[in-house]
This record gives structure tokens, C-alpha cells and sequence, in this order.
């Protein structure tokens, strides 16, 4: 069985700033009823889980102003640029967050970070043979630096120290994977 779409009637900007935009839908539901729908745009986004060698990953920490908190380690994660590759996007942030580039990045999964609010779409990629690569950070980072064991972080992210949901989706695969030999 096949839903029918919803049809946009109207669309109009409600806020915009360099990392977001929101806007105000009305939208036409398939019983003909109309609604109001609020949509956050965010565009896609890269995440890396970086593997510095086969029993260790290098992790960010930084002040997330949302939650008021600086305390949680998470991957290295970006915003893709408009026409930008999500390969190069991965780089780039590597470069900016942690100084490192790497010689293999493999993707490992593209989700919708909230299916019903926003249109972000997440890229995950393993990153392997890292080197010495830097570029300048964003002018809103200021990030610690960390390399730990990766059975450590496994643990954080099953005992909820570790919460937003790239580096969960993230860590939970890449231990499937080292679980399956891949």
C-alpha cells in the first residue's frame, strides 16, 4: 500500500541564520484537511569515527550551548557546504577538528537525524591512516582533543555518557562491524 503525499499549498521563511533555516508549511493532508508544519532545514552533515590504529579513535569534546555542558566526548562531525562532496566535506572537517587526514574513509551509514522536524541527513564514515593535516578551525569551535580506546567509548555510548546521536549511530556500527571481522 502506497501513502499519498502530503501537498505543500504554501511556504514561508520564519528565521535564518548562516547554520540554519526555519520555515512555516501549510500543508494539505491526504483526508483534505489542512495544517501547520514548522520544518527545520540544516541540509546534510559528515560524521568520522577516526581510528588513530586498530584499538583506538580520536574524539572532540567542546561546550554544546543547547544542553549548557562541555563534558561529553563525540566523533569529529560538520556541515557539508553548498556543492560540496561528502568525501571532501569529511576531510575538511578532520582537518579543522581533530588535524588529521585520512587515507581511507568508509562509509558506514546516511541517516535522517529526526524524521519528523528537520531535513538533516547524516553521513558516517570510518576513517583509517590518519596523518598530520591541519586547517583552521571554525570561528565557533574551541575543542579539546582526545584519543581513547575505543572498547572506552563503546562503553559511553551504552551507559548514555556519550548522547548525540552521530557518534552513538556511529560507535554502536563500528563495533558491529569489528565484531563481524569488517
Amino acid at each position: 500500500m502506497s501513502l499519498a503525499p502530503w501537498k505543500t499549498l504554501s511556504s514561508r521563511e520564519a528565521y535564518k541564520n548562516p547554520w540554519l533555516r526555519l520555515r512555516e508549511d501549510i500543508a494539505e493532508m491526504p483526508n483534505g484537511k489542512q495544517t501547520l508544519y514548522g520544518v527545520i532545514e540544516l541540509g546534510h552533515c559528515v560524521g568520522m569515527l577516526p581510528f588513530i590504529d586498530d584499538n583506538h579513535v580520536v574524539m572532540v569534546r567542546q561546550y554544546r550551548y543547547v544542553f549548557g555542558e562541555n563534558g561529553r566526548w563525540e566523533m569529529p562531525t560538520g556541515g557539508i557546504e553548498h556543492g560540496e562532496d561528502p568525501l571532501a566535506a569529511a576531510q575538511r572537517e578532520l582537518m579543522e577538528e581533530i588535524h588529521y587526514r585520512a587515507d581511507s574513509l568508509t562509509w558506514i551509514n546516511s541517516f535522517y537525524s529526526s524524521k519528523s522536524a528537520t531535513d538533516e541527513v547524516c553521513h558516517l564514515y570510518i576513517a583509517r591512516g590518519l596523518t598530520p593535516a591541519q586547517l583552521p578551525p571554525d570561528d565557533t569551535e574551541f575543542l579539546e582533543i582526545g584519543i581513547l580506546p575505543f572498547d572506552a567509548v563503546v562503553q559511553m555510548v551504552l551507559s548514555s555518557e556519550i548522547r548525540d546521536v552521530m557518534t552513538v549511530t556511529g560507535v554502536l556500527i563500528a563495533d558491529r562491524l569489528r565484531r563481524l571481522g569488517g
